[in-house]
């Protein structure tokens, strides 16, 4: 315990309230705002099934790095130099890897995987320094996670040096063996496997943590939207859908922030178990809520930019994003808030949803439209959703 107390890089947990998410967490935080943007860029552009394909590989290896750190946050502590420290490389490796994302699958293929693998092995042997001699299964498990990363490191820089499929192949088997690794508790031959109660986090940290990446996501989504309608001219038609666009955001704000953010971030602070908790709500499910997000930011430019059409692309990300969004957040809290069944709302929004689909080519509905009743179908569930909270408070007192 000496040397490691020497250190110093380790949180002190405070049984009374969780650790507070620092100034340079935040700022770490800003260069994943880049990320998100490029992001809904590269896929705004590039909307055929097979690049929105690859482009759902690369967020998803953009969130893989970003939470693997928050979690490492969740034990190290950010006022320490030498974790600042490590947080700038990370930036500086994150900077790297978001500038490379529209031309991952081209000429920058390479530096993305190299920036990739450097920032979750790198992150991950500054962790076996910190917990060295402090906690012993703590400092097991990273060093298995050490071994996984390792191999998966080996893939993303395999499929950086091919080219064309062989490097989507590469690479999607380098992220399902890090998607793979919570499930399997990282089991290595002749170490073992971790446990749930070695992943003992401060769940009102990883909680808050989550919530700003989505304030992020959200964001960058009103910036697009602010963006686009500045340069377009301000007739009826492109006004209404900067107003639809706007309204949106503002309800998948409600839907995710009113209650059940609260919510779950209380249930994961009082949990015997929070690391089963913050495996499962927090590291896969807000994979569906970002991604909701970043969704329906490509889907407002898209009816901001052409109000009067849709094409086939066009109606699937308009439909897509909230639907990823409505079913993320209802698995969330179906998980996170002790109910039977997931929101009875969220569910009637995503058969609203379905129902639109069915029926949008049919009906010729334009993208403004569209645009519109899917708005309509947000405001709904967050409607519907505080109603019924309210009841339920009425009904406890």
């Amino acid at each position: 315990m000496s040397d490691a107390s020497a250190r110093g890089l380790l949180r002190t947990r405070n049984a009374h309230e969780h650790g507070r998410v620092t100034m340079v967490e935040l700022f770490f935080d800003l260069v994943f705002v880049f990320a998100v943007t490029q992001i809904s860029h590269t896929l705004l552009e590039h909307l055929t099934l097979a690049d929105a394909l690859r482009t759902v590989l690369l967020f998803v290896a953009v969130w893989w790095v970003w939470i693997y750190t928050s979690w490492c946050t969740n034990w190290l502590d950010p006022e320490t130099a030498p974790v600042r420290l490590l947080l700038f490389a990370l930036m500086l490796g994150g900077l790297l890897l978001s500038s490379s994302l529209p031309q991952a699958f081209g000429e920058r293929g390479l530096l993305f995987a190299a920036a990739y693998a450097a920032m979750q092995v790198g992150r991950t042997l500054f962790m076996l320094y910190a917990l060295h001699g402090v906690h012993a299964a703590w400092f097991r498990s990273f060093l298995r996670i050490a071994v996984w990363l390792l191999v998966s490191g080996l893939l993303w820089i395999a499929g950086g040096l091919a080219e064309g499929e062989a490097r989507v192949a590469w690479w999607a088997g380098a992220l399902s063996i890090e998607f793979l690794g919570p499930i399997a508790y990282f089991w290595v031959p002749g170490l073992g496997r971790s446990t749930i109660g070695d992943w003992n986090v401060d769940g009102g940290h990883l909680a808050e943590r989550c919530a700003l990446f989505v304030i992020i996501a959200l964001g960058e989504s009103i910036l697009v939207t602010g963006a686009t309608f500045a340069g377009l001219p301000m007739d009826a038609s492109h006004t209404s859908a900067f107003v639809f666009a706007f309204v949106g955001s503002v309800a998948m704000w409600w839907i995710y922030f009113d209650s059940g953010a609260e919510r779950a971030s209380r249930r994961i602070v009082h949990a015997a178990d929070p690391g089963r908790q913050a495996r499962m709500g927090y590291t896969y499910l807000h994979l569906l809520i970002v991604a909701g997000v970043i969704v329906c930011a490509v889907a407002d430019e898209i009816v901001l930019v052409h109000p009067g059409h849709a094409d086939n692309a066009g109606i699937a990300a308009i439909l897509g994003g909230p639907a990823l969004y409505l079913l993320g957040n209802a698995l969330f809290k179906w998980t996170t808030n002790d109910r039977r069944t997931p929101p009875l709302s969220h569910l009637a929004g995503l058969i609203l949803l379905l129902a639109l689909s069915l029926t949008a080519r049919s009906l010729r509905l334009s993208a403004l439209a569209l645009g519109g009743a899917t708005t309509a179908i947000l405001v709904l569930v967050a409607t519907w959703e505080r109603l019924a909270l309210s009841r339920e408070a009425q009904a406890a007192h």
